[in-house]
């Protein structure tokens, strides 16, 4: 195994290469968020001062469910009710919806029904209607995240404070700093503060940023990528502009199917793996190669 450099940034190796960053966010659709002040370590539910063995039973339990359960805290670290704040999101692409409870036990968070969360269902916590802003600042999984994330939280905060919270880790690194924005599922990436407030406002606005948006988290990547690029073409930034009508892969290719204002449009992406291997984390003991998406064709369907 080749020694790593402890000084390599994979955000700044990233940004150098010029790696594009639509069609990179996580694909996930159940979230479980979990207040913990912290420390994370590196693997956050098994390295957090939960009770022996309950970070463990989380995650085979959220595996199971196919929930993606993540660590929150505010960034200044305190907590803004006695027990232990939980949110479920689920990302659906046209309708996402957020519950939230205070729990007075961690032990009860293996009580939480994450069968119904995970199939889209409530899992009978209370309806919060509000956003969440949530930045990648875990630090002990990689540096770029603390290093990028923590003023893009501060900056968050300072604005939203009611919105934001630092989140363990959501994946991209490379791409720090990331914003997860829920319960829509939208990821962000290459964030600065003065960015992250202007997509924060933004989505005030029901607006995208389509110059930070990485992708909707409900959207496999290369229908991501497809949905960013058709609203480049048709420079579209109303968030609720697009509906998927249907998406179909052939090995490489992806052919995704848009309606935007009653036309219907067609977008096929081809998505290859580089030939290069790189280190694409700060951590990585081994190389990869980088996915690229690459746009075949944008075509106006007729009827």
């Amino acid at each position: 195994m080749t020694a790593r450099d402890p000084s390599f940034r994979c955000a700044g190796a990233s940004d150098a290469r010029q790696e594009p960053t639509a069609g990179t966010a996580s694909t996930v659709r159940a979230f479980l968020l979990v207040e913990n002040v912290g420390p994370w370590g590196a693997d956050a539910l098994n390295d957090a001062r939960l009770p022996d063995g309950l970070g463990a039973a989380l995650a085979r339990v959220a595996r199971d469910a196919r929930v993606r359960p993540l660590l929150v805290r505010r960034p200044d670290r305190s907590t803004h009710q006695a027990g232990i704040r939980v949110f479920a999101a689920f990302a659906h692409p046209v309708r996402p919806w957020l519950e939230t409870t205070v729990l007075a036990d961690p032990h009860e968070l293996l009580d939480l029904d994450l069968g119904a969360l995970g199939e889209g269902r409530s899992p009978g916590l209370t309806p919060y209607d509000g956003t969440l802003l949530c930045v990648c600042t875990h630090g002990r999984h990689d540096a770029c995240c603390a290093e990028r994330g923590r003023p893009v939280a501060a900056a968050l905060a300072a604005a939203s404070p009611e919105a934001t919270w630092e989140v363990s880790h959501i994946g991209g690194d490379r791409f720090a700093g990331n914003l997860l924005v829920l319960p829509e599922g939208l990821y962000y990436g290459r964030l600065d503060p003065d960015a992250a407030v202007r997509v924060a406002d933004a989505h005030t606005r029901g607006r995208l940023d389509l110059d930070h948006l990485r992708g909707r988290s409900s959207y496999a990547m290369p229908v991501q990528f497809a949905e960013i690029a058709l609203r480049r073409k048709l420079d579209e930034t109303t968030g609720s502009a697009l509906r998927l009508v249907s998406r179909r892969r052939d090995g490489q290719r992806t052919e995704a199917t848009f309606e935007v204002g009653g036309t219907r449009w067609q977008v096929v992406v081809e998505t290859t793996q580089g030939a290069e291997q790189l280190q694409l984390t700060c951590r990585a003991t081994r190389d990869n190669p980088v996915p690229a998406h690459e746009l075949v064709s944008v075509s106006e369907l007729r009827s």
